[in-house]
């Protein structure tokens, strides 16, 4: 749930969450078994002049205080939305191990979203040089961050692709990468594009939140029936129309039910 976002020195005023104990509780009474995280983000400057710069040890110093407080207002968890993070940042992994030490004194998870994993080799370092936005992280580094956190949500969209069968397809790569770069200890979750934009980046009638399950349960089906700690994860939920909830009912419902209990 949002909580912020942070401000670009790593801070998060409190005027930003007035009733976030309120909240909360009533989640509790309401919803009882449901977690509620906070959701703290904000645009970093690995590409620009502007934004959160991680190198600076002050701005992840505030950004730890910043988790400590959302846990102190009873948020049952972070989830961390920084973009654009380039495969291979040191500083990004450095805030995790810092934040990961926060969240375990408090027996509650971390989480984090991430960036899509290079569907080629070094495809993430050609796109770099070619373009200045490295938009995938490589294996390896995927598998850094996944053992440093309890959640791990790829944000599997925004893809450019133009029909929803080379989507579903590129969707079931995805997901077959990060089966096999996760580690079976951490929560792993795919990104279903439940938001109707329509640009160069995302074209709405190829990215369905129909194509995208067809594409995971694909993919689970060849790689790892069994696997616990895996799901989906609608993104986001205001966005999300009837049509986005139904497919996802449809689509991994009672599927998502049967994977569990393998």
């Amino acid at each position: 749930m949002h909580a912020g976002p942070l401000e670009h020195d790593g801070g998060l005023p409190a005027s930003r969450r007035p009733k976030a104990r309120w909240l909360v509780d009533a989640v509790r009474r309401e919803l009882p078994g449901v977690r509620v995280q906070a959701w703290l983000g904000d645009v970093l400057s690995t590409e620009g002049r502007t934004g959160m710069d991680l190198g600076e040890p002050a701005t992840r110093e505030r950004i730890v205080r910043s988790a400590h407080q959302v846990l102190a207002a009873g948020f049952e968890g972070v989830h961390f939305d920084l973009e654009p993070v380039h495969s291979g940042d040191r500083d990004y992994l450095s805030l995790l191990d810092d934040v990961r030490e926060v969240t375990r004194a408090h027996r509650v998870p971390l989480s984090v979203a991430a960036h899509q994993i290079d569907p080629l080799p070094s495809l993430h370092a050609l796109a770099g040089f070619a373009a200045g936005h490295p938009k995938w992280w490589s294996p390896s580094y995927f598998g850094e961050v996944a053992r440093r956190v309890d959640q791990i949500a790829v944000m599997s969209y925004d893809t450019a692709m133009p029909l929803e069968s080379l989507y579903g397809g590129y969707v079931a790569r995805q997901t077959r990468l990060a089966l096999e770069a996760t580690p079976r200890g951490t929560d792993l979750l795919m990104g279903l594009p439940a938001f109707h934009t329509d640009d160069i980046g995302h074209h709405e009638s190829a990215e369905t939140v129909a194509a995208a399950v067809r594409g995971v349960r694909l993919a689970l089906s060849r790689e790892d029936t069994r696997r616990a700690r895996f799901g989906v994860a609608l993104y986001v939920d205001f966005a999300a129309t009837p049509g986005d909830w139904a497919a996802y009912r449809e689509g991994w419902g009672t599927y998502g039910q049967r994977s569990a209990t393998n």
